[in-house]
């Protein structure tokens, strides 16, 4: 999940050496942090949040083969 979260974030910034993402896991869930240069939230959280959304929607369908809840966290 990481590595796609990754991947989809540095495809959409001005500076993806400055993507970090981090995953931590729990027994049910995982919670991926996603954090990016301040110039760049903008292009990751879209308008009215559309790509945030769209981003979290893609990471969950990928996440349903191993039934797990999936968090995906923007960080500043």
């Amino acid at each position: 999940m990481k590595e796609l979260v990754e991947v989809i974030a540095k495809s959409l910034v001005d500076h993806p050496d400055e993507v970090v993402v981090t995953e931590t896991e729990n027994e049910k869930s995982i919670v991926i942090e996603l954090r990016v240069a301040q110039m760049d939230m903008g292009k990751v959280i879209g308008k009215q949040g559309r790509i945030a959304k769209a981003i979290r929607s893609v990471v969950k369908a990928a996440a349903s083969k191993e039934d797990r809840k999936v968090i995906v966290e923007i960080m500043q």
